[in-house]
């Protein structure tokens, strides 16, 4: 079993710049690929990074390419979302999960056993 716990959530304005971290325990996280993703109201969740458990692999969805930045330190069983440049429509809950699965990069929810209980990301215009 391993128990995720997402921080960082928080208020911003447009163009600024968060970072979100997961804590992770109770498992041996070096063997988990994790993955961020979010839901905003009304919308279904949607895959945002995944990284690979050696950071050899790293993958991100259209809309958040070349602004958010996935890392992982697996020394502190810890998985990072640098968010930069944020925009309104980035205003979501956002969750880690982690997976054992070689077929994180498809981003598909079923595969990804663990996930935190989330945080909330607002972004005002």
């Amino acid at each position: 079993q391993v128990q995720l716990v997402e921080s960082g959530g928080g208020l911003v304005q447009g163009g600024d710049s968060l970072r979100l971290s997961c804590a992770a325990s109770g498992g041996a996280f070096g063997r988990y690929a994790m993955g961020w993703f979010r839901q905003a109201p009304g919308k279904e969740r949607e895959f945002v990074a995944g990284i690979s458990w050696n950071d050899a692999f790293i993958v991100y969805v259209a809309s958040v390419k070349g602004r958010f930045t996935i890392s992982r330190d697996n020394a502190k069983n810890m998985v990072y979302l640098q968010m930069n440049s944020l925009k309104p429509e980035d205003t979501a809950e956002y969750y880690c999960a982690a997976t054992a699965s070689s077929s994180f990069f498809t981003g598909q929810e079923k595969i990804y056993s663990y996930w935190g209980q989330g945080t909330q990301v607002t972004v005002s215009s």
